[in-house]
C-alpha cells in the first residue's frame, strides 16, 4: 500500500535524492547538473504557490513525486499545465506512477485546468540513458503526441529529441471561468 499527500518543503532532501539519479544517470532530465538543495527547495516553493506538488509514500518512505507547473507562463495559457513525475528507480513499474499522476490530474481538474502537457526526452534509438518508456507511460494514461523537436538536447555526448504529449481533461467554453489556486481547493 502507498499513500499520496501534498509535498512540504521538508521533503526537498528526499525528492532531490530521487531527482539526482535521473540527472546523473539518464537523459530523462535534460538538466546536466543536479540543483543544490537550496535551488531545489526554491523551485518546490515557487510551484506550490499555485499548483499541486504531490509525493507518494510506501511504508513511510517517499518513493516519488509529481507536480504541475505553468505552461509557457502567459495568462492566456492559465488552463494548461506542464506535468512532471519522478519515481525512485526501484519504485518504477509498481503502479505508483499511475496513482500519483491520477491524483495530480484530479487536483488539476478541481482547479479548472483543461489541458495537460508533458515534455519528454525521446531517443532516436534507445540507449542506456534514454528509452521510450516515458512516452509509453504517458500514452497509456491517455496522452497523445502533438509535437517533436529533433536533436534539441545534448547530454552524455549524444543528441536526443524532445516530444510534447497532450491530454485534455475538461471542456473548453467560450466564457471559461478562471482557474483556482491549488491552495484554495486543498
Amino acid at each position: 500500500m502507498f499513500t499520496i499527500r501534498s509535498a512540504v518543503p521538508g521533503d526537498a532532501g528526499r525528492l532531490l535524492e530521487i531527482y539526482d539519479y535521473y540527472v546523473q544517470n539518464t537523459a530523462i532530465s535534460f538538466e546536466c547538473r543536479t540543483p543544490t538543495p537550496e535551488e531545489f527547495r526554491s523551485r518546490m516553493e515557487k510551484t506550490m504557490r499555485r499548483y499541486p506538488y504531490l509525493v507518494i509514500q510506501q511504508d513511510g518512505i517517499v518513493q516519488g513525486y509529481a507536480y504541475a507547473g505553468p505552461f509557457v507562463g502567459r495568462s492566456a495559457y492559465d488552463w494548461s499545465c506542464e506535468m512532471t513525475i519522478y519515481l525512485a528507480p526501484d519504485a518504477r513499474k509498481s503502479g505508483m506512477g499511475r496513482a500519483l499522476y491520477q491524483a495530480l490530474e484530479d487536483a488539476l481538474r478541481k482547479m479548472g485546468i483543461l489541458n495537460l502537457y508533458a515534455c519528454i526526452g525521446y531517443p532516436e534509438e534507445e540507449d542506456e540513458y534514454l528509452t521510450k518508456n516515458s512516452a509509453q507511460f504517458h500514452a497509456h494514461l491517455g496522452y497523445q503526441k502533438v509535437g517533436e523537436f529533433h536533436r534539441c538536447g545534448h547530454k552524455f555526448g549524444r543528441w536526443y529529441h524532445m516530444i510534447w504529449m497532450e491530454k485534455i481533461i475538461g471542456d473548453h467554453r467560450e466564457n471559461q471561468p478562471p482557474i483556482t489556486s491549488y491552495a484554495d481547493i486543498h
